[in-house]
């Protein structure tokens, strides 16, 4: 299990800070793990996770294209 924090998360989402916090809120993202009294990380596993859904959406949309 490996925490990775704000940046690798933007890093390989390709996503925006604010993007990601939005997401967050709507709990379309997972949420993050507290790590102090000002520090966050995400578990890796879960943001891959949240990449590779997002693949399989599209994957289905294209499957269902006549």
């Amino acid at each position: 299990m490996k925490i990775i924090r704000l940046k690798q998360v933007i890093d390989t989402t390709g996503l925006g800070r604010s993007t990601v916090y939005k997401y967050i809120s709507e709990g379309t993202f997972p949420k993050p793990i507290s790590l102090g009294d000002r520090c966050v990380g995400w578990l890796e596993s879960e943001v891959q996770g949240w990449i590779l859904a997002r693949v399989e959406d599209r994957n289905l949309q294209l499957s269902a294209v006549p």
